[in-house]
């Protein structure tokens, strides 16, 4: 027997209301798991400020306090902006164009069986080579400017990049590939309908995993051959024995690795509903 129209629609309410009730549990839980992690945020400055009074000489750690002064001070006269511009744009630059390669190697030797078999010892024996030993041939090949931290940058997240696309294609189901194939799909659509949807979640994780890999990229460049860039003020501070600014170079470039794993997040989100949409 069909249930009445009354209690199908009172279990509906019912089911409504449970999801708002936990949704709400989550957003609370979610809002408690952010104050435990601010307390615990100010507990570790509170016990860094202590030891450098009592128990550290402040010439290894510095202190919170002068950490912030630092800040204010680089903040105030606008110097700090400078650096941080240069580190960002040679990170989204080299990010960009390493993603870029990686994809679209990685999409091309997935759906090429031959070319994928052919290639392959070249490529993980490049993959296993330590890429920051590259940093003084990238140095000699594009010289100081920017062209060296970018092609370290880019060389840093395309094979990562590659690896999780790669693997993401060569994932999809081949029988729907099949029988998208009956229907006369061109190979066009099929890659942008089937292929590329199902190994968008592939593509994202090599994406967020290598985005700090581009900014660390990027700081090492600013390191050992730059005159401007965070990684410049962290090697600048060390050679000067300044604590302090070496602490805060490093927070400044926390909070950027921060920044930049939530617009992948956030980007990440969004291609998912149009992955869903597209299905």
């Amino acid at each position: 027997m069909n249930k009445p129209a009354a209690v199908e629609t009172t279990e509906s309410e019912a089911e409504r209301l449970e999801a708002r009730q936990s949704r709400t549990l989550a957003d609370a839980s979610t809002a408690m798991m952010a104050v435990y992690q601010t307390l615990f945020g100010l507990l570790l400055l509170v016990l860094w400020q202590a030891a450098s009074e009592w128990l550290i000489d402040p010439f290894f750690i510095s202190s919170p306090l002068e950490v912030i002064a630092r800040l204010v001070a680089w903040t105030s006269d606008g110097s700090i902006f400078v650096h941080i511009w240069a580190t960002v744009y040679a990170t989204f630059l080299g990010f960009a164009i390493g993603a870029v390669l990686g994809v679209v190697g990685g999409i091309w030797l997935g759906v090429s069986p031959f070319f994928s078999r052919l290639l392959n010892p070249y490529i993980w024996a490049f993959n296993a080579l330590p890429k920051v030993a590259l940093a003084p041939l990238l140095i000699l090949w594009f010289g100081l400017g920017i062209h060296s931290k970018v092609a370290l940058a880019a060389v840093l997240v395309v094979f990562l990049v590659f690896v999780n696309t790669f693997s993401g294609v060569r994932e999809v189901d081949q029988d729907l590939i099949d029988g998208v194939r009956l229907m006369k799909a061109k190979r066009s659509q099929i890659l942008m309908k089937v292929i590329l949807p199902s190994a968008l979640s592939w593509i994202f994780v090599g994406l967020k995993s290598s985005l700090p890999y581009a900014l660390i990229g990027v700081i090492i460049g600013e390191m050992i051959a730059s005159n401007k860039g965070l990684g410049y003020l962290v090697q600048r501070a060390g050679s000067e024995f300044d604590t302090a600014g070496a602490f805060a170079a490093l927070t400044i470039i926390a909070v950027i690795a921060a920044v930049l794993n939530e617009f992948v997040q956030a980007s990440q989100e969004r291609l998912e509903r149009w992955k869903i949409v597209n299905r």
